[in-house]
């Protein structure tokens, strides 16, 4: 637990919990509401592709400012946003607004401020502890992560359905707008958090913004193996292996469980990954790191295809604890990657262009999934998805015998120096030092 020796380290994480909480709680409220609504499978997907097409409009512009403005800052912005995103999604519960349109304008604007918030809250956190301990926090950071993926869903499921007059008497509020209520409370706390927070960086890019500068994350992700792999893996797996979007389903027409059996599905790969990164605290990955992601990623596609396979809510739930497992060790490798194998001054760009695979495999995976299950059905979506994720592992597992290969995590062992052949991610580095 060395991270937590850092003051700032602590308050920030107890801040990243109460925002999960929020945001986690608030996912399953909309997404029961737009289901409700539809009982389209297709809708389902649209939420995931609203949230994703701002990181991809605005990924340029994000990872830069992350870089050239006080990320403390663009936090604060960021999630001020969210606060009056979700105070939004209040207005129309207590409406009974019918609509999808108002919904999805909102969600558009949540994932606006994901899409600034994400590269500078990634960029942030090596500042927060000594790069000796930056594993140790990635692995934390992850295990609280977990924790708070899974109370968020089964809080979302519970206050969704607990009678109105436990918690407010005399309100209207019932159903989504309860858990809006619970989320606005949580981005309070947050922002309350990171405004204590000692840390202040400043300004880390200081050349005048061009677009060479603004493009040097992607070329360093290009000139450098090791992360072009691994974010691309991240990306084609989880586009084809996910199965969120399409947990309603599955809670309503095949498991019949009802929005608490949602919260339990949506919890349950949480409590597979939280129970292994505590694990990993423990016992952190010392040597073969790429050998390791590889059979990981290929763990969480069968235990996806087992899940899309199960009439059972309890195998369901452990399938999903299993892939939660599985894919918390690849997070922890990938998430060391990208911060000890990118410069400080190149940690908002290189983020960004993260951001932009992860809310591909995330919310675009969301719209994948929702339309294949459209045309396929959830069952044949979620099982062919899954048998693709363990094609997309051993795939990568050849075409990048870098990611294969590598060993340890630290930054002297994945950083490109001089005495390294990787002469492409050099020159981007001396680019960005020297223009």
């Amino acid at each position: 637990m060395e991270a937590f020796a850092s003051r700032d380290f602590r308050r920030y994480q107890l801040a990243r919990v109460a925002a999960i909480l929020g945001a986690e709680a608030q996912s399953v409220a909309v997404a029961w509401q737009v289901y409700s609504i539809t009982h389209r499978a297709l809708d389902l997907g649209y939420t995931g592709l609203v949230l994703f097409l701002p990181g991809l409009f605005f990924l340029l512009p994000a990872g830069h400012i992350a870089d050239r403005f006080d990320r403390r800052k663009i936090i604060l912005i960021c999630y001020g946003l969210q606060m009056f995103c979700t105070l939004g999604l209040l207005l129309f519960a207590r409406s009974g607004v019918h609509s999808l349109r108002p919904i999805f304008a909102v969600l558009f604007l949540i994932g606006t401020g994901r899409a600034f918030s994400g590269p500078a809250s990634s960029a942030l956190v090596p500042h927060l502890v000594p790069e000796k301990h930056f594993v140790n926090a990635v692995t934390w950071g992850s295990a609280i992560f977990q924790l708070a993926n899974v109370t968020g869903p089964a809080m979302g499921g519970l206050l969704f359905t607990l009678p109105v007059a436990l918690l407010l008497p005399g309100s209207r509020l019932e159903g989504a707008g309860i858990v809006y209520v619970f989320t606005l409370l949580t981005l309070v706390w947050f922002l309350v958090l990171v405004l204590s927070l000692h840390v202040r960086l400043g300004r880390m890019e200081h050349r005048a913004a061009s677009l060479k500068v603004v493009m040097a994350g992607f070329q360093y992700v290009r000139a450098s193996p090791l992360l072009l792999g691994s974010f691309s893996l991240d990306l084609f797996v989880v586009l084809l292996g996910g199965a969120v979007a399409l947990m309603p389903i599955f809670a309503n027409d095949i498991l019949h469980t009802g929005p608490r059996g949602l919260g339990m599905l949506r919890a349950a790969p949480a409590i597979g990954a939280l129970s292994m990164s505590l694990v990993m605290a423990r016992f952190p990955i010392s040597r073969k790191a790429g050998v390791r992601l590889f059979i990981c990623v290929g763990i969480f596609g069968l235990a996806t295809t087992v899940f899309g396979l199960s009439r059972s809510l309890w195998l369901s739930l452990v399938a999903l604890a299993v892939s939660g497992a599985a894919d918390m060790i690849s997070v922890i490798i990938r998430g060391s990657l990208l911060q000890l194998a990118t410069p400080p001054e190149m940690r908002g760009r290189v983020s960004a262009v993260n951001s932009l695979f992860i809310g591909a495999s995330n919310e675009l995976g969301e719209f994948e999934s929702g339309l294949t299950a459209q045309w396929l059905g959830a069952v044949r979506a979620t099982v062919l998805g899954g048998l693709g994720a363990v094609t997309v592992a051993a795939t990568w597992a050849a075409f990048f015998p870098g990611l294969r290969r590598a060993d340890e995590l630290s930054a002297d062992a994945l950083r490109p120096t001089s005495k390294q052949p990787d002469a492409a991610a050099r020159k981007v580095i001396s680019d960005d030092i020297n223009l």
